[in-house]
């Protein structure tokens, strides 16, 4: 780091074998025998065209070195046991009975995997877990896809990929299934809404590039990040909760407003905007009409600017982008505002808040070995204004969920972990 960023909270991912390490020795000290494997899940920033996976638009995220690990053993009496590094409660009971009301809160994500996998035709043991979570949760950058991944991905790998009329050496194919299991594991047992676009991209990312999706059909096609610049993510820390009812407002905003226009959102060209808005009823769904319209095309500029190779071009983009998630779909906080005001004005190419909205981060490009001074002003920022200090991570366009190598040894003196109360 460069001068005036000590004293900053840098969110480091912290080193993959150590992790391993020590999920491994904790599920040791905890379930008395090694794993059968250790999977790892990113989380994940959408660079631009929020809210649109729900509307079946195009969205452009791709997946951060900031990741989820799970060690996980099967079991073969259909029982599932969880433990997490960051949670004091775990839970254990039968995956095959088990309602959401009667599993803790954080574990209902794992067990709404299992619950959802079996539900489309995976024969999927019951298995033991240890988490051990480096997405920052409440952030915006997807924890929830993370640990649902990391689940799905391992009990695939156990389960042999067997799923009923499925070959199991389809991967591509299998991850879009897979995807869709977390997506139903979030949605309906969880209680969490999400588009699939967050799952998507966590099983099917490649490193250095962002993944186009089409959320009609999610066909996706990867898209290289140019190497003249460097992202950071400022973290907030105004955390949110997809399951609190406000991004679930928004939905149902977008579906009356596509009910009353009797047509998608993202079908509506710009040049149509004016005969369609004033058939809609009040402000609030003349807002995220706007909104859906004006994203869907800044998508296709952006990945077009990408394409030629270069950031320097994309910065009105992603302003336009922030400036429609804050007046007409009514989502962004002051604090990221602050985040972005700050950022362009130290130099910085672009930013944009990303996620659900209503707090969580925001997403920075900045010139090459600018980040550190950019980080330094969005700090120095929050301080005037009174706010607590911004978590910062600085980023890389990371790989997909999958199984790490084995760990060769364990930690002589693993970190215990809580059992479940009662």
């Amino acid at each position: 780091m460069t001068a005036g960023t000590t004293g900053m909270d840098w969110v480091e991912p912290g080193s993959p074998e150590e992790h391993r390490e020590e999920v491994t020795g904790d599920f040791v000290k905890t379930f008395g025998a090694p794993p059968g494997g250790v999977w790892s899940a990113p989380g994940r920033v959408n660079l631009i065209g929020e809210h649109l996976d729900y509307n079946g638009g195009p969205v452009l995220p791709f997946a951060i070195d900031h990741r989820t690990m799970a060690a996980v053993s099967p079991r073969s009496d259909g029982r599932v046991r969880l433990r997490s590094r960051q949670h004091e409660r775990g839970w254990e009971g039968s995956a095959t009975s088990a309602r959401p009301e009667d599993v803790e809160p954080w574990c209902r994500y794992p067990v709404g995997v299992h619950w959802a996998m079996r539900s489309m035709g995976w024969e999927v043991p019951g298995f033991d877990a240890v988490i051990d979570g480096c997405v920052p949760s409440g952030s915006g950058l997807s924890s929830s896809a993370a640990l649902t991944c990391a689940v799905a991905v391992a009990l695939h790998d156990l389960a042999g990929g067997r799923r009923l009329g499925s070959s199991g050496t389809d991967r591509d194919e299998d991850r879009r299934v897979l995807a869709e299991a977390c997506v139903r594991a979030e949605n309906d047992f969880a209680g969490a809404p999400t588009g699939g676009m967050d799952q998507s991209v966590v099983l099917r990312a490649r490193p250095g590039h962002a993944l186009l999706l089409d959320c009609r059909d999610f066909q996706g096609e990867h898209v290289r990040l140019p190497g003249d610049a460097e992202l950071l993510i400022v973290d907030t820390r105004a955390q949110h909760a997809l399951t609190d009812g406000q991004y679930g407002g928004r939905r149902e905003a977008c579906e009356r407003a596509s009910a009353e226009l009797g047509r998608s959102l993202t079908e509506i060209s710009p040049g149509e905007l004016d005969d369609e808005l004033p058939r809609l009823p009040d402000a609030e769904l003349r807002g995220v009409v706007r909104h859906v319209v004006s994203e869907t095309q800044r998508v296709h500029a952006v990945v077009e600017q990408l394409r030629e190779g270069s950031w320097s071009r994309i910065g009105e983009l992603l302003a336009a982008s922030h400036a429609s998630m804050r007046d007409d779909f009514v989502i962004s906080t002051p604090e990221l505002d602050l985040v972005v005001d700050s950022a362009v004005a130290a130099g910085a190419l672009g930013a944009r808040m990303t996620g659900g909205g209503f707090g969580g981060s925001a997403v920075v490009v900045c010139p090459e070995r600018r980040r550190p001074d950019i980080a330094a002003s969005i700090h120095e920022a929050f301080a005037r204004a009174g706010y607590r200090a911004p978590g910062l991570l600085a980023v890389q366009a990371g790989a997909a969920a999958h199984k790490v190598t084995p760990p060769t040894s364990h930690p002589s003196h693993p970190t215990p972990v809580r059992p479940p109360d009662g």
